[in-house]
């Protein structure tokens, strides 16, 4: 499965989000504010979570991870560059 697809289904997964599929996820949309997802702070922590626990990723400065979940496609090249597991 490609990254992108894996971290689609991960990201459903860990936030509960029952009525998205990884298909209805567009890669380039933004995770968070109204547009794509709109995800919330919350949910921030969970994905830092998903990323440390599956990908052995720790992310320590909050605007390195504003960054890294501006979309998944952003999130797959960060975990794709710097991933441990």
């Amino acid at each position: 499965m490609e990254l992108q697809e894996e971290l689609k289904h991960k990201i459903i997964e860990a936030l509960n989000l029952e009525e998205v599929t990884p298909e209805e996820i567009d890669s380039d949309a933004s995770l968070f504010g109204d547009e794509g997802l709109g995800l919330d702070s919350i949910d921030a922590l969970e994905l830092i979570v998903l990323l440390e626990k599956n990908y052995g990723i720790k992310v320590k400065d909050p605007k390195e991870g504003k960054h890294i979940f501006k979309s998944v496609k952003v999130m797959a090249d960060y975990v794709a560059a710097n991933r441990t597991k």
